[in-house]
């Protein structure tokens, strides 16, 4: 049987904004991407940035929402301002998306669906790694701190990909 990462409880805060996230995956599922949100939130809680997978509608297999999110906060925002920001992110974010907020400095991420779980919904074989490493494994690695909080409101997330991965 399949053991899932236990979900995390967050703040009222954590919690809506992350819903946002989640709401991104809606939209990004709507238009024809996989179900992916995600928005940058500054220390004092002004959203900076939002935005959904769009690897589909760009035609540009690197537009997951993560990076997407990133790309328009570094144009607009300094590292000063993302190292205090927060990612949130529907879904775990890659390997990819992963290096990216490692890159633009951002310190904290909240996401909703861990890998383990979406492998699953894909129909994947649960010892399916390949590049779908956890995020807490990845940043053990780095040099600075990058915290780390989810799964949480899987139910919520799990949603947008209900019928998406079948054949």
């Amino acid at each position: 049987m399949t053991e899932f990462p236990k979900e995390e409880v967050l703040t009222p805060a954590d919690e809506s904004h992350l819903r946002q996230a989640i709401r991104h995956s809606h939209t990004a599922r709507e238009r024809g991407n996989r179900p992916f949100g995600a928005l940058i939130v500054a220390k004092s809680g002004e959203v900076l940035v939002e935005f959904y997978n769009q690897t589909k509608e760009a035609q540009d297999c690197t537009a997951h929402a993560e990076t997407g999110a990133i790309r328009i906060a570094s144009h607009t925002h300094s590292r000063e301002v993302l190292m205090g920001a927060t990612l949130y992110a529907s879904g775990e974010p890659c390997v990819m998306c992963s290096g990216a907020i490692f890159l633009s400095g951002i310190r904290r991420v909240v996401y909703a669906l861990d890998a383990k779980r979406m492998r699953q919904m894909r129909g994947l074989k649960e010892d399916y790694r390949d590049l779908e490493w956890s995020i807490k494994e990845i940043y053990q690695a780095s040099p600075h701190p990058i915290e780390c909080i989810g799964p949480a409101l899987v139910e919520e997330a799990r949603l947008a990909h209900q019928g998406f991965w079948q054949p």
